[in-house]
């Protein structure tokens, strides 16, 4: 049962990225390499004022502060990095899951929910990054798709 009901949040997610519209941001995909949404899975709606930190892997292994960023009242986070500022390389995205859900009135079991993936490995890509959120767990997916198609 938990597992039909988790496919059917990460399928809902998925869904959610693929029909935004792109004109929210106002520009096209091609200024907007990494987007990220989160879905609150208690209410069943975005998660808005979540604060997010963005860093790359250096070649010492040690990790490098890229941009900062917080979700909108529909859950998502455009421009927040450039194509120019997001080289191929390994990334770590992490959220404030614990500050989001003391806002909402619950106690949180994550201090802070992280994702950390490997970008470009295959060529340009554009990212989005779903955020499937509880207080006592999180889901990731991840759509990618090839730039300028």
């Amino acid at each position: 049962m938990f597992r039909s009901l988790l496919s059917v949040l990460l399928t809902s997610a998925v869904l959610v990225c693929d029909t935004a519209p792109v004109e929210k941001h106002g520009e096209s995909d091609t200024k907007c390499p990494l987007m990220v949404k989160i879905l609150d899975a208690v209410k069943g709606a975005p998660a808005a004022s979540v604060a997010l930190k963005l860093s790359r892997q250096g070649s010492n292994g040690e990790w490098q502060h890229v941009a900062n960023g917080v979700t909108d009242v529909t859950g998502e986070v455009h421009n927040l990095i450039t194509e120019q500022d997001f080289p191929a390389g390994v990334y770590r995205v992490e959220f404030d899951t614990k500050a989001y859900w003391k806002a909402e009135g619950s106690t949180p079991f994550h201090e802070v929910s992280d994702v950390v993936f490997e970008a470009h490995a295959e060529g340009h890509r554009h990212y989005t990054l779903a955020l499937l959120l509880s207080p006592y767990s999180y889901t990731t997916t991840a759509v990618v798709v090839n730039a300028h198609q």
